[in-house]
């Protein structure tokens, strides 16, 4: 019977992947992010247009604010996938952030604020369950 200190090779893999799967996936949620900052702030025809909305900024400041998160959201990535607890914690925070930044631009372009909702989701859980002492 083996101790809870006790490193079990299966749990150690399974813990890399975890780890390695957030880190790949807040990744992708970051080029996400940058992606829609950008087409943000060149104006581009593939967000709506919202007249009376609680939250309402200028669609150049939601892109920037995006680029800026999604540029985080990538060193958060690194820091995860190097499987350090700052990386871990920041992650964390960043996607919840991003999680806040996507339901408040969700009338400028709903399909795409919920995938990254999702995704955002996806990997606080991911982070959250990855023990940095089970590597």
């Amino acid at each position: 019977m083996s101790g809870i200190g006790t490193s079990h090779p299966v749990r150690q893999g399974f813990a890399f992947g975890i780890r390695f799967a957030a880190g790949t996936l807040l990744l992708v949620v970051a080029l996400m992010s940058i992606l829609q900052g950008i087409s943000a702030v060149s104006e581009d025809g593939l967000f709506a247009t919202v007249d009376d909305y609680s939250y309402r900024l200028n669609l150049t400041t939601w892109g920037w604010v995006h680029i800026v998160v999604g540029v985080l959201l990538a060193f958060a990535a690194l820091g995860l996938m190097m499987g350090t607890v700052w990386g871990r914690l920041i992650a964390i925070g960043l996607a919840a952030l991003s999680m806040v930044l996507n339901f408040l631009s969700l009338p400028y372009n709903p399909w795409w604020a919920v995938l990254i909702i999702a995704l955002d989701a996806v990997v606080i859980w991911a982070a959250s369950t990855w023990g940095p002492a089970a590597d």
